[in-house]
Order: structure tokens, then C-alpha cells, then sequence
């Protein structure tokens, strides 16, 4: 089951912050965070937040466990951009784009290993004879 958050028209360019999220993708959802935590970006704080959320989203509504997620995708679109002008020499202007964006986490739950199948094992097994057969063939 998946469980997402989103973070809307935040004041930061999804540049920088794609940059921190980059990090994040895969990691254990605790991990991720505790690794935010430290992180000196501003946009670092604000997927912080969001993978908080997203944690807490996991836990209260599905009833998971904070311990078995993993940050499955962690994406950071452009929001609108705020123009406006900056009055310059000779009674020009030149525009600033104020950019933001809105940051997207979902986590899923770690999937544990599974055993093998008895024909998967007997499958390996008459690789490891034929393997076998081959060298001494060879000697």
C-alpha cells in the first residue's frame, strides 16, 4: 500500500530542491528523515516536513508501521511563478522570477524477502550439476 504527501506552492525553486530529494529516493523513511534532519539546505527543511507528514499519514490513517516504510518517490514539481520587476539604471527594469514549487513524497511498505519455490531450488540445483559435469569434462 502506498501513502503519500504533498507540499504546495512552497518558496523555494524545485531546482534546489530536486537536488535534496535526489538523496532520498529508496532510503528507509527514518533514515531519510534523520538524514534531512542534518541537511544545511532550506529546501531540506521543508521535505522534511513533508516526509513527516507522510509518515504520520502512514500511521494514523493505514495503520503501518513507521519502521517498514521506504520512500518510494520523492518528486518536486514546478508551482507558478510570482514576477516582478527590479528597477534598474536609466529607468529600465529587469523581471525576478519568484519561483515555487510543490514537493510529492509516497512511501510504500518494505517488502520482505521471499523464499524460494521448491522448482526455483531444483532449478538451481541441476545448474549447480550441469556446472559440475562441465568441469570435470574439462579436466
Amino acid at each position: 500500500m502506498e501513502v503519500k504527501a504533498v507540499t504546495k506552492y512552497t518558496r523555494i525553486s524545485a531546482f534546489k530542491a530536486r537536488n535534496v530529494t535526489r538523496h532520498i529516493q529508496g532510503l528507509p523513511a527514518l533514515g531519510a528523515l534523520e538524514m534531512l534532519e542534518f541537511y544545511p539546505q532550506k529546501a531540506a527543511r521543508v521535505i522534511y516536513k513533508t516526509l513527516k507528514s507522510a509518515i504520520a499519514n502512514a500511521e494514523n490513517n493505514n495503520a503501518m508501521n513507521p519502521q517498514n516504510l521506504v520512500v518510494k518517490e520523492a518528486t518536486v514539481g514546478e508551482g507558478p511563478t510570482i514576477k516582478r520587476f527590479m528597477p534598474r539604471a536609466r529607468g529600465s527594469a529587469s523581471p525576478i522570477n519568484k519561483r515555487t514549487s510543490h514537493v510529492r513524497i509516497i512511501l510504500t511498505e518494505r517488502v520482505e524477502e521471499v523464499e524460494e519455490t521448491p522448482k526455483a531450488k531444483s532449478k538451481k540445483a541441476a545448474a549447480a550439476k550441469t556446472q559440475a559435469r562441465r568441469k570435470k569434462a574439462q579436466e
